[in-house]
This record gives C-alpha cells, structure tokens and sequence, in this order.
C-alpha cells in the first residue's frame, strides 16, 4: 500500500474515535447536569483501619 493511504487512513481513525469520545463527554456532563449521576467523594479512612504488616513500617523513607 502507499504509504499516504495508511496515514490518512489512521488520521480518519483518530478522528473518529476523538468524535466518539467528544460524544461520550458531551452526553456524561448532560447526565451530571441533570442529577442522573451523583458525584461523590471516596470514603475517609483513618490510620488506624492498616492492616498489622503495614503499622510496622518506618513512617519516613530515606533518599539520597
């Protein structure tokens, strides 16, 4: 094959899938909009729920 056709044809690939992400972004921030998602935030974790090898680990690690 020449080697202008692969590269339009991989342009014409990236520029599709970008349109299909543009899609996907446009149609996610419509659904946050409108409270059909909830945007939360991770629990919070205290020091105290590490399990018994990870409390025994020096709280500093050394560098150069």
């Amino acid at each position: 094959m020449n080697r202008n056709v692969i590269i339009v044809i991989v342009l014409v690939v990236l520029v599709l899938l970008t349109a299909v992400q543009a899609i996907q972004l446009g149609s996610l921030k419509a659904s946050i909009s409108t409270g059909k998602v909830s945007v939360g935030s991770a629990p919070a974790s205290s020091g105290n729920n590490l399990p018994s090898n990870l409390n025994d680990l020096p709280s500093m690690v050394g560098g150069c």
